[in-house]
């Protein structure tokens, strides 16, 4: 028997929603984040600019929410408890850079707000780099400040090291050239060599620093 098709206002909202945020990704990919206005998301999506008002409250809080969703980081999520006991984070903090370098090779939306956030100082991008400041210090302050102690700060200057590289490794041969310091970082091999060393890297702090 056919799966009957709920219909109503909710169902109805919530694909809606959807339609408006995946405007924003289609516009962001296309325009770049000039092209992220009000009347533009709404003739993307196919709905009075109204709505976006009603279900949002505004259009920055409808970008803000579609950034949310593509940031590796803003869903980032460790067991804090799990790591004090068990992990003391490495495996957390190799894992959630490796994804980020991965999700940010795949998202081209994504690069394009890495990029905005360089380029451009708005409260929406200070907000979602503020979320993402607020994950780290989760883990930093409960898990790996406590395990290294007065090597922590070093750490923390490693992981930035290692996490800055991540970005500018994948939005480089996006926009600009195939090779970096002879690596070409388009090929499975390079990237390959790449993650290995940043798992290399957490490695040799986490036995050395301790």
């Amino acid at each position: 028997m056919p799966r009957k098709v709920v219909q109503g206002p909710i169902r109805d909202k919530e694909k809606t929603k959807q339609k408006l945020l995946a405007a924003v990704g289609k516009i962001l990919r296309v325009k770049g984040y000039a092209g992220l206005k009000v009347s533009k998301i709404a003739a993307v999506a196919g709905f009075d600019k109204k709505l976006i008002y009603e279900y949002f409250g505004s259009t920055d809080k409808l970008i803000d929410e579609y950034i949310r969703s593509q940031d590796y980081w803003s869903k980032f999520s460790p067991d804090i408890e799990e790591e004090i006991q068990v992990g003391k984070g490495k495996d957390a903090l190799t894992q959630g850079i490796l994804m980020q370098f991965e999700s940010l090779k795949k998202n081209k939306e994504l690069q394009k707000i890495i990029l905005w956030e360089l380029s451009e100082s708005k409260p929406i991008l200070k907000n979602i780099l503020k979320q993402r400041e607020d994950v780290a210090a989760n883990l930093f302050e409960n898990v790996t400040d406590p395990y290294f102690g007065e090597n922590a700060t070093s750490v923390r200057a490693m992981l930035a090291l290692v996490a800055a590289g991540v970005y500018y490794l994948n939005l480089f041969p996006a926009y600009n050239g195939t090779e970096f310091c002879g690596i070409d970082m388009r090929t499975d091999e390079g990237r390959a060599e790449v993650k290995k060393v940043i798992v290399e890297i957490i490695d040799y702090f986490y036995e050395t620093k301790k």
